[in-house]
């Protein structure tokens, strides 16, 4: 399924949505004619567990695009937000896991050009999220080097603590894009998170896609452009640490919860890697894509108060 968070109106409240061809299902709604009382959120969706998410797909099969009168709405009526818009924790992101990545870093940010033997984590905090469509924040006061980075998410289904490798992709709930906005000139002492934690710095979306319907993540193209311009283009093949290997990295230590998110690194192309670098200034455009997920389109405005 593709999982979506909307609003029918400006003044309406976010509800969870499946997108089905041109339509948005109303889960709830939609549960309700069938006699199965379903959340209205993404994340109340998720802690139910992986046998919801088999029985919702069936039942959306079985209706075969003829969806009960108030339950389905055209997918040109209604706006996207970001499929999580409040997370109920950091979002976990994973530095340097692309080998050109750690290379184009090494000259440029003062990091080392050796692989990392284990994977290097940060956090952006949930007031980083926002969700399809709405602008990057360039706070012309606090950086003159915002930067681009495209990136698959991976979203947790299942409670893992202490999780081995094999069989770690069980523990995934779904997929999404996420763009992980980098303030460089705001690294402190070697420390990412306000780097990468500031407001609006995780645009996400467009939707969830439910890991049964990717049942191999290393296997996705991912891209961005600024301006039209292509940036970057790789795919997910080329992980220093695949998915599963961040899960069972990171469930060591740290308990994932349903609803956490895995931002799981960037390939090359990122503006501070360029000669001459290259930076986002208010006025200009993003568009970062995943295949088989999705892209999100997001314009980079001045912060409200600050000068371009």
């Amino acid at each position: 399924m593709r999982l979506v968070t909307y609003r029918a109106t400006v003044e309406a409240e976010a509800r969870l949505g499946a997108l089905v061809d041109n339509l948005v299902v109303d889960l709830q709604r939609f549960g309700a004619t069938k006699g199965i009382d379903l959340p209205s959120t993404m994340l109340g969706f998720i802690d139910l567990g992986p046998q919801a998410v088999k029985i919702v797909s069936a039942l959306i099969d079985e209706a075969k695009g003829l969806f009960p009168i108030g339950t389905a709405l055209p997918f040109a009526n209604v706006r996207l937000l970001a499929p999580i818009p409040r997370p109920r924790k950091n979002i976990f992101g994973i530095g340097l896991n692309y080998t050109e990545h750690v290379a184009e870093s090494a000259k440029s940010l003062d990091t080392s050009a050796d692989l990392p033997r284990q994977p290097v984590i940060f956090s952006k905090p949930p007031t980083t999220v926002i969700g399809p469509n709405e602008p990057i924040l360039h706070n012309a006061e606090i950086t003159q080097q915002l930067d681009w980075e495209v990136e698959l998410a991976a979203v947790i289904g299942t409670t893992a603590k202490g999780v081995a490798r094999e069989g770690a992709l069980a523990y995934v709930f779904g997929y999404t894009v996420l763009i992980d906005m980098s303030a460089r000139d705001c690294r402190r002492a070697g420390q990412w998170i306000y780097s990468k934690g500031q407001d609006s710095f995780a645009p996400m979306g467009p939707c969830i896609v439910t890991a049964d319907e990717i049942p191999d993540p290393q296997t996705l193209d991912l891209n961005l452009s600024v301006n039209g311009v292509e940036k970057q283009n790789s795919n997910t093949a080329y992980m220093l640490f695949k998915v599963d290997e961040l899960i069972a990295d990171l469930s060591k230590g740290i308990t994932l919860e349903p609803g956490d998110i895995i931002a799981t690194g960037t390939p090359a192309g990122v503006g501070a890697g360029r000669d001459p670098q290259e930076w986002v200034w208010p006025g200009d455009t993003i568009v970062a894509t995943v295949d088989r997920i999705g892209t999100l389109r997001h314009p980079v405005v001045a912060a409200a108060g600050t000068a371009a």
